[in-house]
């Protein structure tokens, strides 16, 4: 009788190389985090940041660049990674899982987000960064500034719900949309974030990072729960037509 191999990552569930491919992509996100919080702190990025943030910038006074239509639909799109849209978007997709019959996965999304939230705070209050006083601000702001609070979460909630919510649909074409949304309105957020002079680019580069490697290990427990059935199970029959 043939023995059957070790697989030690199959306890997380599903395969063993795209388990093996998540795990890396966290740990290269935690050591990126700490090259980048260390280059921070030391000022080795301070050339780059001021660089990027005036090319963003026009005229004297160094206003935004582009008309003021264009600089309203910033703060709009810059809104998107608020609390309070945050809030309701994760409201609509837990309400949406649990009309579908997946309770838990419910509970689990909404307690990912609020972890994600712990995270952001417990990050800025240990790197206490100023705001950047290069250019006038253009929106209301409080807090510190590393890492980006709405980069950090909108990765955070986007990417978290965009990958559980894509492992609760059957057809491939949904599950990619889900993620691919997710990616577009996380990198929205950012972009915005330095274009309103609220935040230096590093501040929502390492936003990004954190919140990508906090969705990837909501990604990850979410598979554990689901293979001891703890949460619901993704649908196994996937579309066949495309």
């Amino acid at each position: 009788m043939a023995q059957r191999r070790f697989r030690p990552l199959t306890w997380l569930g599903g395969h063993e190389m795209t388990v093996l491919l998540a795990l890396a992509c966290i740990v290269a996100g935690v050591w990126g985090f700490a090259l980048l919080a260390d280059e921070v702190i030391e000022g080795g990025t301070q050339a780059f940041d001021q660089k990027l943030l005036l090319a963003f910038r026009q005229g004297p006074n160094h206003a935004p660049i582009g008309p003021p239509p264009v600089q309203e639909a910033a703060r709009d799109i810059t809104s998107l990674g608020g609390t309070a849209v945050l809030t309701i978007v994760t409201i609509i997709a837990a309400g949406f899982l649990a009309l579908d019959g997946k309770n838990h996965m419910a509970l689990f999304v909404c307690g990912s987000v609020l972890g994600g939230v712990a995270a952001s705070t417990a990050l800025k209050d240990v790197f206490h960064r100023p705001r950047p006083d290069l250019v006038p601000i253009s929106v209301y702001v409080s807090g510190a500034s590393f890492p980006s609070g709405h980069s950090m979460m909108s990765a955070v909630t986007y990417l978290t719900l965009g990958a559980l919510l894509a492992r609760s649909q059957e057809r491939k074409r949904v599950k990619a949309y889900f993620l691919l949304v997710a990616i577009f309105l996380t990198l929205s957020v950012g972009v915005t974030r330095v274009y309103l002079g609220v935040h230096w680019p590093t501040d929502v580069l390492a936003g990004w990072t954190a919140g990508s490697v906090w969705a990837l290990l909501c990604w990850l427990a979410a598979r554990r729960l689901q293979s001891r059935r703890t949460l619901e199970q993704e649908t196994e029959h996937w579309e066949t037509t495309g």
